[in-house]
């Protein structure tokens, strides 16, 4: 039988090693900063019970389910939607921290901070910059029984500071809150509020003439009623502006909790006002509310300049009710970078590359196999050092083995001389001099890849 080529599975990227690189470069970056910042690292279980996730929010489309191959061969079919014996992969990194919570809040000192790097799965349409398998870093803040507003304020600081390390495009992170958003619907007295927000939340996808006509037709609003939520889902503020709060007012609806929510917003907008510089803004957009249900206070939403096509890359919110078990709410609020969806579809138009695929520096040639034990201790100890080094793969002629480094983009080659000296070559200027592996270094902008934005030509 003719052996087949694989054919890659839609929404499912794999990064080539000079890719990797700059995913690595990201990664690094954000687990610096987060640390920075008193966020602890932790990794839960790629699975969680299938009825836990169906009531998470309007998801069960999106949710692979697990089963062995043995469990469907002994019954014959799937157990039913929802069972407490189904396992389902996380679709996102909240829902099982919030499990990871209950299950250990014993050991854990409150308000604990923690960062996630993982990867999640979503049945959705693969296109650009939605793929069905992702990683995504996380950072949250969670207490019990109450959490205190100005951590709402904090997470968009720490992901400045992120943004600011990152060679990316300008991030503006557009926030509201759904205690304000829930009070103008429940004011307008509107009695599903959850449904208005799922199409309210449309306006980034769609027309706002089509988010009217589903929330008459769909939703069974007044003309009133429908021009009112679209009248606040207009209503924009820039970096520190609170001016929202007095247009919001005179949108003539009154009640408690709206009060509450534009007290919170304009508390979060009025600290994050001069943060980022031109790396990363926090602008108020009262049409940001967040599809997923257990959503209760601030939102956020976060959009890469020039390339807004792609949707959110950083999101989240508060969420007051998510962990409870029963005598303790474990409030929290969270922010989540879509790693994969930032970059592949920057790296796919080579907008971001990196200096060399491979974290090798030296290649140090190989005269004879008589002598490899020579090469390899002079690699030793360069990495003894901190010097990425590996020996050459065989004893060809110098010529060969430099090409060969070459290829790989290592940008140094060494030789040890028969007198027992050493040399190393700049194969990219072509310098070579003595050298001592106690004592050498490469250039620190050569002692690892370096990542860079690349301006994209006309």
């Amino acid at each position: 039988m003719a052996a087949r080529t694989p054919r890659p599975l839609s929404g499912f990227p794999e990064l080539l090693p000079e890719e990797r690189v700059v995913e690595e470069h990201v990664l690094d970056v954000l687990r610096e900063v987060f640390e920075l910042h008193g966020f602890a690292g932790v990794e839960t279980r790629a699975v969680e019970p299938l009825s836990v996730l169906l009531r998470k929010g309007e998801i069960d489309k999106e949710v692979y389910a697990v089963r062995r191959l043995a469990e469907v061969a002994e019954d014959g079919a799937a157990a039913g939607a929802g069972g407490d014996d189904v396992l389902a992969l996380h679709y996102d990194l909240t829902v099982p921290f919030a499990r990871y919570v209950l299950e250990n809040a014993g050991k854990l000192a409150f308000p604990f901070r923690r960062y996630q790097v993982q990867k999640v799965w979503r049945g959705e349409r693969p296109q650009e910059g939605r793929f069905r398998e992702f990683r995504q870093a996380d950072v949250d803040v969670v207490d019990a029984g109450s959490l205190a507003p100005h951590h709402e304020a904090e997470l968009p600081l720490v992901m400045a500071d992120a943004f600011a390390r990152l060679p990316l495009p300008p991030v503006v992170m557009q926030v509201n809150n759904r205690r304000l958003v829930e009070g103008f619907y429940r004011g307008l007295g509107l009695a599903d509020t959850a449904a208005v927000m799922r199409e309210v939340d449309k306006l980034d996808k769609t027309s706002p003439e089509r988010v009217r006509a589903s929330l008459v037709d769909g939703v069974g609003l007044g003309e009133r009623e429908a021009d009112a939520c679209l009248a606040l889902a207009t209503l924009r503020a820039e970096p520190g502006s609170t001016g929202f709060v007095d247009e919001v007012r005179g949108l003539g609806v009154r009640d408690e909790l709206l009060d509450q929510g534009l007290d919170e917003l304009a508390a979060v907008v009025a600290a994050t006002g001069a943060v980022g510089g031109g790396s990363f803004r926090v602008v108020a957009d009262l049409s940001i509310t967040r599809g997923l249900d257990y959503y209760t206070g601030t939102v956020y939403e976060s959009r890469m300049t020039g390339y807004e096509h792609l949707g959110s890359i950083c999101s989240g919110g508060r969420y007051d009710a998510l962990a409870d078990d029963g005598r303790t709410t474990y409030p929290g609020v969270g922010l989540s970078l879509g790693v994969t969806r930032t970059l592949v579809p920057l790296l796919q138009r080579g907008l971001l590359r990196a200096s060399r695929p491979t974290p090798t520096a030296v290649l140090v040639a190989v005269a004879d196999e008589e002598h490899r034990g020579a090469s390899a201790a002079v690699a030793a100890a360069l990495r003894a050092r901190g010097v990425a080094t590996e020996v050459a793969p065989s004893a060809a002629r110098f010529g060969k083995q430099i090409r060969y480094a070459d290829r790989r983009s290592i940008p140094f080659v060494w030789f040890p001389q028969e007198d027992g000296s050493h040399e190393v070559k700049d194969i990219r200027s072509g310098d070579q001099g003595p050298a001592d592996p106690a004592t050498w270094a490469p250039p620190a902008e050569d002692a690892r890849p370096t990542v860079a934005w690349h301006e994209p030509t006309a």
